[in-house]
């Protein structure tokens, strides 16, 4: 087992997870609250922050504790305002919820995961749609294992073992059932969905080519579009490509995400496109040598549009509206707390197929495996097609 539950302080110490960025911030998935580390008034100490993103005007509460956080320190918002916090600290990831009580911070501790194996890491999974929940991956040296860290009767819950290291962390569904996951075993990495509500059962996902590294970065559940990484197209060269659960075509890979000396990362789907994957506008971080801005691609569309972040922008966060408009925090002296929206145009529709000239199929490449209303997902070749979210 790569973690165990533990209610006080008891092994040696290890090194923790190295942290994300502290300009990222975590938005639940509804969007309606935003949680970060933000900088003390001295510039070298962190303290958690939540956001208020659905009312007229977007505000910050800050949660200091009773000493500043340390940079490995992630925050979770909740659904009901609260922010989930894990620290390490002797040898022991320890979990908490805070809240604001007035002038200070009140604090609910859940329990704590120890990683007992050395080089072992646990990071928490993005906002569960349900708001309610928030898992943590625990990797071990051989396993992995999915833990419950909030929202559940006891503290800290053991939910699954899946053999092999394990990374990503996307919801495939509205419920918070089906996870998908990046394992890597015998050196090649392939998705796998992880289905919490049968024991941890583990299903294929994502194989694009038996000698591919394949990965999957975003989904959208309302349309079924998938972003993902692979190396199949380009062996030795990870490219961005699309695809659409249950639909019987290869995943593709346009020429205009391919941009040279250029990293694109995507951040954010638009929701509410319901069977409409060619229509959803996707949001990626473009990151080059002078620094990082915003990216916006449509699989129906030939072009990648490249727009500035505005300043202080939290680099890599944002949501998008169903009506199509992007929303990017951000926090500068003058304003600590702001939301950017950016409308983006749609463009006309091309007179030729959306890939004509702009994408090119994995040569070899199976068929995107099917997930979104089955039971639980299985290769296409052995799903039934009806009523399953198709292209």
């Amino acid at each position: 087992m790569a973690a165990r539950a533990i209610e006080t302080a008891a092994a040696d110490g290890r090194i923790p997870e190295p942290a994300p960025p502290h300009g990222d911030c975590v938005i639940t998935a509804n969007g309606a609250y935003a949680a970060r580390l933000a900088r003390g008034g001295d510039g070298d100490s962190w303290f958690p922050e939540r956001w208020t993103l659905d009312g007229p005007e977007p505000y910050a509460v800050p949660l200091p504790g009773n000493q500043p956080e340390e940079p490995g320190t992630q925050v979770h918002p909740m659904a009901d305002g609260r922010v989930l916090i894990r620290r390490f600290t002797d040898g022991r990831h320890a979990f908490s919820l805070l809240y604001p009580t007035g002038p200070g911070t009140g604090e609910l501790a859940l329990g704590a995961v120890e990683c007992p194996d050395e080089g072992s890491v646990l990071r928490l999974l993005p906002p569960a749609p349900c708001g309610e929940r928030a898992y943590a991956l625990a990797v071990g040296p051989r396993t992995t294992a999915v833990w419950l860290v909030a929202g559940g009767s006891f503290g800290p819950e053991h939910l699954a073992e899946i053999p092999g290291r394990c990374s990503g962390g996307v919801w495939l569904d509205r419920t918070g059932r089906m996870l998908a996951l990046d394992r890597e075993v015998a050196g090649r990495t392939k998705t796998v969905v992880v289905d919490l509500e049968r024991g941890g059962e583990v299903s294929p996902l994502l194989q694009i080519a038996a000698d591919s590294d394949d990965r999957l970065l975003l989904a959208d559940p309302d349309s079924g579009l998938l972003l993902i990484a692979s190396d199949a197209p380009s062996p030795g060269e990870t490219r961005l490509g699309w695809g659409v659960l249950g639909s019987t075509l290869p995943v593709r890979f346009p020429e205009c995400l391919r941009l040279p000396d250029l990293v694109l990362t995507p951040f954010a789907i638009q929701p509410g496109q319901m069977l409409l994957p060619e229509a959803c506008a996707v949001a990626l971080r473009i990151d080059g040598p002078f620094g990082a801005w915003v990216g916006v691609w449509r699989p129906g569309e030939r072009r990648l549009l490249q727009l500035a972040a505005p300043e202080g922008w939290l680099t890599g966060s944002g949501l998008w509206t169903p009506e199509g408009v992007l929303r990017l925090p951000y926090a500068t002296g003058a304003e600590p707390c702001g939301v950017a929206p950016l409308s983006v145009p749609v463009a006309p529709p091309p007179d030729s197929d959306a890939e004509d000239g702009s994408a090119a199929s994995a040569e070899g490449a199976g068929p995107m495996p099917a997930t979104a209303c089955a039971p639980r997902p299985i290769p296409l070749q052995q799903a039934p097609l009806g009523g399953l979210v198709t292209k």
